[in-house]
Parts: structure tokens; C-alpha cells; sequence
């Protein structure tokens, strides 16, 4: 189970890093956002979702 969690979180965080980094924030935006993500992985990806950088994609 917890290799699961694991897996679903190296998901998760590869998937907002991408994001991150196709969004049209600035370059230092980008740069302090994926930190943010990579150092405090669970808050750090639920506040990126809630109030990060917005690529204009969408996933469906």
C-alpha cells in the first residue's frame, strides 16, 4: 500500500513540475514553484493546485 502512495506522489509531483514549467509565469516564478513542490511535497503540491501558476491546458 504504501508503495502505491509512493508511486502516486512521484505521479503527482512530476505531473505539477511540468506544469510548472509550461505555465506562463515568469522563469523565477517557475524556479520558486518547483522547490516549493520538491521540498514540502504534499502541502506544497495542494497549494500549487489551489493557487499556482495556470498554463491555460487543460487535461480533458
Amino acid at each position: 500500500m504504501k508503495s502505491i502512495i509512493a508511486l502516486l506522489h512521484i505521479v503527482l509531483a512530476v505531473w505539477a513540475i511540468i506544469n510548472i514549467l509550461s505555465s506562463s509565469a515568469s522563469n523565477g516564478a517557475k524556479i520558486l514553484w518547483t522547490l516549493f513542490v520538491l521540498f514540502f511535497p504534499v502541502i506544497g503540491l495542494i497549494v500549487w493546485f489551489l493557487i499556482g501558476p495556470k498554463s491555460g491546458k487543460t487535461l480533458i
